[in-house]
């Protein structure tokens, strides 16, 4: 699980700085963010499931389409969200008794 979880960080690193690059290309980079965008939202579905994941996919889309949002980067964002400071739910211990 430990190296799952670095591997989604080492993806997710990847595609932020993928995202960030096109803002510095001068002319064509506002062009490749709308190739980009629908890409990094489908990457982000994958790499994270359920609503938490397909929030996440809207969020990366309009960060990537919208100018001047390109330096945020949502993949790091997400992962940290998911495994750094959501609150997981503990484990409780049931003691039970059998009578005799």
């Amino acid at each position: 699980m430990n190296n799952e979880k670095y591997k989604l960080l080492r993806k997710g690193i990847v595609f932020d700085l993928i995202g960030m690059a096109t803002m510095a290309i001068p002319v064509i980079g506002p062009f490749l963010d709308l190739i980009w965008a629908p890409i990094a939202a489908k990457k982000m579905t994958e790499m994270y499931k359920g609503t938490e994941g397909k929030v996440a996919s809207v969020i990366v889309f309009l960060e990537e389409i919208l100018p001047i949002t390109d330096i945020i980067p949502t993949f790091t964002l997400m992962w940290l969200y998911t495994f750094v400071w959501k609150k997981q739910p503990t484990q409780r211990a049931i003691k039970i008794r059998v009578n005799e």
